[in-house]
């Protein structure tokens, strides 16, 4: 029997019956070895008789998680974490939405670990951030291991293994750093002579060999040279006592536990990485798979699963086989005064060709929809193609192995550059959308891309057909308000799948996916007030832009209202750096940060100094509306400058908007506004992120007000109560909350 779909009521438990049981290629990362996946895996998983049971116990009402570890009882923690178990028990996929403060990763890790230890199976858990990768890694983990050590009938798990799983092209090999700094003189320049220096000084002292650590970063040019993104770096070639990737992959191999992000998750699904046929698993011989902040998955596997060439892309590869300007390059140490003329007619070529993409196409927009195939002369393709010839020739009559694999690995990437450039031109892919576009100011690239119309085919395929558990979580799948349901539930089939969990559901190819949903246990009527200005100006469709000086004058005044922080939540660059123009004086001369997206400082750093300020002013868009959990008074006030819908000129929305045209429907409804809905739920949901905080949401779009529409975002606010204001009656009216 299998789990069916359930709203839950706040406070209330489920009750389950026992079931029976880069370069030019994305980064990428080894399957599993030969000697792994020659071991036929068992038609059907492993699964412990007990591990309902013990879920159950572990998260109870005086269960083993509040004795053993002093942690409160949480009846929605618990619903989920039985959930999770009866997943695995029944080795069936899961649709799960905990809101904010149900304590999802404990719930998901304990019958994830407890499955992995008793059977030996891997457990993937991918994450959207960075920071929940570090929580789970540096926190709840450890949490995982308190509770087995102290807990006799959970003691067999205590001594689980957990590892990070990133692409290759993030390690240090120092295999082919020596080969680097052997080939130096016809590699690089002088001064990036001396990055390899500071290289080798760093991996006398990493422990782990990932770029991340080393700062400044280091230079890309050089990167590309001694990374393990390489057939250079092999078993036969390291081993893990001499190379940072192999270690890491040992280090995996031994895990029970694999954290990796989506990103590189749908990276290597997309790239056809995992398990083949009919075998169980998903990257690994049954393994299983946790998706958190799993709201996220539609759009990234709509990323991986297309084709993307840059022309910054090709000119980099190219330029590391031979750069004319240094005069270095692999052709510089092999190849005959030919070769490297062959390169430098195809880079000018390619010089060429982009040019002429971006000044006959992309002059008037800088994203263009592309609808008719061979829309421009495929010029590089006989070029490449008999420069993989010449690589192949150097290749084959080279004495150097290393400088052999180097150019094998190098014509493997050209050539799927080669491929991904022919279905651009000549729209290989069946019910993909087509376009170009053109990005930076001082340098520009051209990019050619095709991403799915559809991609739930991909993700049913990928995620739910394996004949394995994936368990999707996340606060905020749904976009509508929950309907009304029995508040316990005996496991039975009685009851259908609720509307608000559907279109996630379609989108994923998990219409037939068991989903349920439990209410966040926060005490938002008394924790949240909302704000909602009624004299924010109109705004169409057809406005280039909101009336930037009223609304940097709001955010100012919101702002100061408050001692603690704000964040504020933009739909465009565009508004935002004019707010941040007007306001940064006025900040500066308060003496309180003002801190904006799209500075010489990354999001990671841009979240810290929020945090460690207290009382900063935070502008963001797009992927600030979600990931980031800053509790207390260092963040007392959301605002939500404009309701998030997505710009409909984009290709894809537009041309999944015309899809659900042709079928009669009506794309504002069925699309535009429930993705909309979704990401205004992620946006309030960063204001309350424990049970002590309290705080303010403030909203200034008065569409919410006005349309029809406005009522659905309005449901989906977790403080049903809210305030209007105008600059008139604001001192009076707008009266926040402060710790």
């Amino acid at each position: 029997m299998g789990l069916t779909a359930q709203k839950l009521a706040p406070g209330t438990a489920l009750r389950l019956r026992n079931a029976v049981p880069m370069i030019a290629l994305r980064e990428s990362f080894d399957g599993p070895d030969e000697s792994t996946a020659r071991a036929a895996p068992p038609t059907t998983p492993e699964v412990p008789a007990d591990l309902v049971e013990l879920t159950s116990q572990t998260f109870a009402a005086k269960g083993w998680l509040q004795t053993a570890l002093q942690l409160e009882h949480r009846p929605q923690q618990e619903a989920m974490a039985v959930a999770v178990a009866q997943a695995y028990q029944s080795t069936e996929p899961l649709i799960f939405e905990a809101g904010t403060g149900v304590g999802k990763s404990l719930a998901y890790l304990i019958p994830s670990i407890l499955l992995a230890s008793a059977t030996k199976r891997q457990c993937i858990i991918s994450t959207n951030t960075i920071a929940l990768q570090e929580q789970i890694m540096h926190k709840d983990l450890q949490l995982c291991r308190d509770l087995f050590g102290k807990s006799k009938r959970l003691d067999y798990a205590k001594e689980f293994h957990a590892a990070l799983l990133v692409g290759k092209g993030n390690y240090l090999c120092q295999n082919r750093l020596a080969q680097a700094i052997r080939n130096k003189a016809e590699l690089f320049p002088n001064a990036e002579q001396n990055e390899l220096v500071r290289l080798t000084e760093w991996a006398a002292v990493s422990k782990t060999g990932i770029r991340h650590e080393l700062s400044p970063k280091p230079i890309s040019e050089v990167w590309d040279w001694v990374n393990a993104d390489s057939s250079a770096c092999s078993k036969r070639t390291c081993t893990p006592e001499t190379c940072f990737y192999r270690r890491a992959r040992a280090k995996i191999e031994a895990s029970q536990v694999l954290i990796i992000n989506h990103s590189l998750l749908f990276a290597l699904l997309g790239a056809g990485v995992g398990q083949k046929g009919d075998a169980p698993g998903i990257l690994f011989p049954n393994d299983f798979l946790v998706l958190d902040e799993a709201h996220t998955i539609p759009d990234i596997a709509t990323d991986y699963a297309g084709e993307h060439l840059s022309s910054y892309s090709l000119d980099r590869l190219l330029k590391m086989l031979y750069n004319p300007r240094t005069k270095r390059g692999i052709f510089a140490k092999a190849g005959t005064a030919d070769d490297l003329h062959a390169i430098d007619d195809l880079i000018h070529t390619a010089d060429y060709f982009f040019k002429e993409i971006r000044e006959t196409k992309l002059k008037s927009k800088p994203i263009i929809r592309l609808y008719e195939p061979n829309w421009v002369e495929n010029a590089l393709d006989l070029p490449i193609t008999r420069l993989l010839k010449r690589a192949g020739d150097i290749a084959n009559r080279v004495d150097d192995d290393n400088i052999r694999e180097e150019l094998r690995d190098m014509s493997k990437r050209l050539n799927s550059l080669k491929g991904a450039l022919a279905t651009c031109i000549e729209f290989g892919n069946e019910n993909h959308v087509y376009w170009i576009e053109n990005t930076g100011r001082r340098h520009p690239i051209v990019h050619l891309r095709t991403a799915p119309l559809d991609v739930a085919p991909f993700l049913r395929q990928s995620l739910f057909s394996r004949k394995t558990s994936a368990i999707l979580t996340s606060a905020t799948f749904s976009d509508r308000a929950a309907e009304s349901h029995s508040s316990e539930w005996d496991g039975s089939d009685s009851l259908p799948q609720p509307a608000p969990l559907t279109t996630f559901a379609k989108k994923c190819g998990a219409d037939t996916v068991p989903a349920v949903q439990v209410a966040s246990p926060f005490d938002y009527e008394n924790n949240m007030r909302v704000f909602l200005a009624t004299d924010a100006p109109e705004y169409s469709a057809g406005t280039a832009r909101l009336d930037t000086a009223w609304l940097a004058e709001t955010i100012g005044w919101c702002s100061k209202q408050f001692h603690g922080g704000t964040l504020a939540l933009f739909t465009s660059y565009m508004d935002l750096n004019a707010v941040v123009q007007i306001l940064t004086p006025e900040f500066q001369a308060l003496g309180r940060p003002l801190l904006a997206q799209g500075t010489e400082l990354s999001r990671s750093e841009l979240i810290r100094q929020f945090k460690e300020s207290g009382n900063a002013l935070l502008c963001g868009t797009d992927s600030f509306w979600n990931g980031i959990d800053v509790p207390g008074p260092a963040l007392s006030q959301v605002i939500i400058t404009r309701l998030p819908f997505e710009n409909p000129s984009n290709p894809v929305a537009e041309a999944r908007a015309e899809a659900v045209q042709e079928k009669g429907g009506k794309p504002f409804f069925e699309i535009t506004l429930p993705d909309a809905v979704v990401k205004f739920r992620q946006g309030v949901g960063r204001l309350i992120r424990t049970q002590e905080d309290v705080g303010t949401v403030t909203i200034l779009d008065s569409r919410i007000l006005r349309k029809e529409y406005g009522k659905r975002f309005l449901s989906m606010l977790p403080q049903k109560r809210a305030y209007r204001f105008s600059r008139e009656n604001r001192d009076k009216m707008f009266v926040p909350m402060e710790v």
